[in-house]
Formats: C-alpha cells, sequence, structure tokens
C-alpha cells in the first residue's frame, strides 16, 4: 500500500518512458534531463507510449520504491488535456489514476459554500 503524507508533492511526466527502465534509470533520467533530486520524498510518476503501462518512482527515507502497474484493458487517458512537459496533481486524482479513470476532471471543481441567513 502507498502511504503518502500531506507534503509529498506528486508529478505525472507527459512525456513517454521506455518501461524496461528500471529505478536506476528513472533517477538518472530525472537528475540529468529533469535537474531533480529524486531523494526529495515526492512522488514521480511515467507511462509509456501506448499508456497502458505505469511506473511510480518514491524515496522512502532509506530506499526508492518503485510501483508498476498494466491496465488489462483501456488506457491512461490524460495527455490530451495537458500541455505541458510536467503537472503536479493531488492525492485523490493518484487514486483515480490507478484506478484507470480520468484523473484530471477529479477535484477540478470549486468547493461552494453557501451563505445561510
Amino acid at each position: 500500500m502507498l502511504t503518502l503524507s500531506t507534503e509529498t508533492k506528486i508529478y505525472v511526466y507527459t512525456d513517454h518512458v521506455d518501461m524496461r527502465r528500471s529505478i536506476d534509470g528513472l533517477v538518472v533520467m530525472l537528475s540529468d534531463t529533469y535537474k531533480i533530486n529524486p531523494q526529495t520524498g515526492d512522488l514521480f510518476i511515467f507511462t509509456n507510449r501506448s499508456k497502458n503501462k505505469i511506473k511510480l518512482l518514491y524515496w522512502d527515507r532509506n530506499g526508492f520504491v518503485l510501483y508498476y502497474k498494466k491496465l488489462a484493458r483501456g488506457r491512461f487517458n490524460y495527455s490530451r488535456y495537458i500541455q505541458d512537459q510536467t503537472i503536479m496533481i493531488s492525492t485523490k486524482q493518484l487514486q483515480a489514476l490507478l484506478m484507470g479513470l480520468d484523473f484530471y476532471l477529479v477535484g477540478q471543481y470549486p468547493q461552494i459554500s453557501y451563505d445561510f441567513f
């Protein structure tokens, strides 16, 4: 089970990644290409070209954790909404993404508060 603190930032990389990359390959890519320290405790998400596989890379105090999921049917559909190379998402959006749902629509609506007389 993936347990994230409230301070954890979740980054989705929209460019496809070769899913043969291991932890070391993803760490080098984050360090060299994106100039990011992967040991920040943030969660980094990558997909393959056909968007049916996903990898989550996370530094957990004393080592890296790599989560991998392959959808039996369908795709992780989010690239049609996104123009940036990297986006940040919420934990609710992460849960939707891992279920194979359209995470972009989750949590997008503003919270409404009513004033009672």
